[in-house]
């Protein structure tokens, strides 16, 4: 039974970083120029995007006694007013509002690196959260190479 537990945990984390992604994007899509129109489209598939994620996670413990997590993780908080920062000094500057979100994917990278390497989870949670990883490593390197495009400010 404690494999079942700690295998809530760790989707249970993931799945606030999902939430943090979602809002993250949410929040870059407000503060975006409206001539910025591929990045809106680009960020709302994201949203899309960690969406599905975060419902494959939640079916995966749906017959669990422990519920799915709605709320946004601390470090999610953390990367969100850094974006409000750096946005103060960045009026309309694509680069900055896409180092924004590489930072956001950076940190999405990381909690599911360590969530793939959590003990005691199971095999299906693994292969679960491997997959995902994989799927939001394209998108981060997808925001990074639009970064690397951008001419310095």
């Amino acid at each position: 039974m404690e494999d079942l537990k700690k295998t809530a945990e760790v989707l249970n984390d993931l799945i606030k970083i999902n939430n943090d992604r979602i809002a993250g994007y949410e929040k870059a899509i407000a503060e975006l120029p409206v001539a910025d129109v591929d990045l809106k489209a680009l960020f709302s598939g994201l949203i899309e995007q960690s969406t599905q994620l975060k419902s494959e996670l939640q079916q995966h413990i749906s017959g669990w006694q422990d519920r799915a997590d709605t709320e946004t993780t601390t470090s999610g908080k953390i990367y969100r007013a850094w974006m409000d920062i750096k946005q103060t000094f960045a009026t309309n500057d694509r680069k900055a509002i896409l180092e924004s979100c590489e930072y956001g994917e950076d940190a999405a990278q990381k909690a599911y690196r360590q969530a793939e390497q959590a003990d005691d989870i199971s095999m299906s949670a693994r292969a679960l959260i491997s997959n995902q990883k994989t799927q939001l490593l394209a998108s981060h390197d997808q925001i990074k190479q639009l970064r690397d495009r951008e001419k310095i400010g």
